[in-house]
C-alpha cells in the first residue's frame, strides 16, 4: 500500500501538537512569517517542538526571510526540512545546507516544469493555490494544471480537507499532502476531530490506489 505522508501546518498550541501526533501526522509545520496569524516566535516554537517525538519531522516555513533569521531558527529548533514560500531562488534555498521544499503558487501560465527545473536540489515541490499574499488561503487550485511530466517529489497543498483529500490523492498521486486551514476551527487553532478525520481520509485513499 502506498503511504501518503501527512503534514499538519500552522500549529500554535500544545494540545494541537498532541492531537496531530496522536492522529498519525508525519510532519508538523511551524510558520515563521510574521504577517501570518499562525506565526510563532522562535521561543514559542521551541516550546512546542519539545512535544514532538522522534520520527515526526519538524518543518519550518519561511517567506522572503533574511538568511540570518533562517539560520537562527535552525539553531534554535531541530528543524528537519525548510519550506520556502516567497521569491527565494535556488542559491538562497541551498545556502542553509538543509533539505528544503520550494512552494509554487499554481496558476494558469506558470510553467511548473520550468519552475521545478530551477530548483534541482529541492527535496520536493509543494504545490499551493495562487492568492493575494503568500500561502493558499484555504483555496483549492485546478489540479489539471499539474503536468504529468513534472519531475521530482510533489507535495500537494491548497484547500485540502477530509472531504476532498481522497480525490486529490487519487488524481495527483503526491508523495505528501499539507493541510492547515482545512483542519482549523479558527486561524491557528486546530480542530482535533478534523485532524483525525483528515488522517483517516488519507489512509482510506491510500488503500484504494
Amino acid at each position: 500500500m502506498t503511504k501518503t505522508r501527512i503534514k499538519i501546518c500552522g500549529l500554535t498550541r500544545e494540545e494541537d501538537i498532541d492531537a496531530a501526533v496522536a492522529a498519525g501526522a508525519d510532519a508538523i509545520g511551524f510558520v515563521f512569517y510574521p504577517p501570518s496569524p499562525r506565526y510563532l516566535t522562535l521561543q514559542r516554537a521551541a516550546e512546542l517542538a519539545r512535544r514532538i517525538p522522534p520520527f515526526v519531522d519538524i518543518v519550518g516555513l519561511f517567506v522572503n526571510e533574511t538568511p540570518d533569521n533562517v539560520r537562527a531558527a535552525c539553531e534554535a529548533l531541530p528543524i528537519n526540512l525548510l519550506q520556502f514560500h516567497g521569491d527565494e531562488d535556488a542559491s538562497y534555498c541551498r545556502q542553509f545546507a538543509r533539505p528544503y521544499l520550494r512552494a509554487a503558487r499554481v496558476r494558469p501560465g506558470l510553467d511548473l516544469v520550468e519552475f521545478a527545473g530551477s530548483f534541482p536540489d529541492a527535496r520536493g515541490l509543494l504545490l499551493d493555490a495562487f492568492v493575494e499574499g503568500y500561502g493558499g488561503g484555504g483555496h483549492v487550485f485546478d489540479w489539471t494544471l499539474i503536468p504529468p511530466e513534472l519531475p521530482g517529489f510533489l507535495v500537494l497543498s491548497g484547500g485540502l480537507t477530509a472531504a476532498n483529500v481522497g480525490e486529490a490523492i487519487e488524481r495527483v498521486r503526491p508523495v505528501a499532502v499539507d493541510v492547515s486551514s482545512g483542519v482549523e476551527m479558527s486561524k491557528g487553532i486546530k480542530d482535533h476531530s478534523k485532524i483525525a478525520a483528515f488522517v483517516v481520509a488519507v489512509r482510506k485513499a491510500d488503500e484504494s490506489i
